[in-house]
């Protein structure tokens, strides 16, 4: 993976799901809060503990993801 300093993953906060600073926002709600027209400025003002910098790289983490490939692993 590559290296992602503000993107965190633990079972006990949000199901798992790829987080900002282990805070119970997660990737997905920033992605979707882009994609439906927010702007940073918005997003901040609703989650006031955001960064710029937490959008920013969620948003690189959202694209990385979405060129990674996952192959089977085939047994032995």
């Amino acid at each position: 993976m590559k290296n992602f300093d503000r993107i965190s993953f633990n079972p006990a906060v949000m199901g798992g799901k790829p987080c900002v600073r282990g805070i119970r926002v997660t990737v997905g709600t920033i992605v979707g809060l882009v994609a439906s027209g927010y702007a940073n400025q918005d997003i901040l003002a609703l989650y006031p503990y955001l960064e710029p910098e937490d959008i920013t790289e969620a948003l690189r983490f959202a694209a990385w993801r979405a060129e990674e490939i996952e192959l089977p692993l085939v047994a032995a």
